[in-house]
């Protein structure tokens, strides 16, 4: 089993009620349904971060299209849509 570390937070009263009664309607503790929250929220923005670089260091190396290809594109779509 991996080892888990404390985390001691302050919570809005009103979310402080919704946890409560996810935990009630799950029978999950609170505990459980706050690390499952904070593990996807992390998740997502470290994905989303890596993303971003990843975005970064293309335009860097100039792999990115030029203003008039996009809205070329755009336009197209725009065709579409009407």
């Amino acid at each position: 089993m991996s080892r888990s570390s404390l985390l001691s937070l302050r919570l809005e009263p009103k979310l402080k009620k919704q946890l409560d009664r996810l935990s009630r309607a799950t029978s999950r503790s609170r505990s459980f349904i706050a690390a499952e929250a904070i593990r996807e929220y992390v998740a997502l923005n470290e994905w989303q971060i890596e993303e971003i670089k990843k975005g970064v260091a293309e335009a860097d190396r100039g792999e990115f299209a030029a203003e008039k290809d996009v809205k070329q594109v755009l336009s197209k779509w725009k065709r579409r849509g009407s």
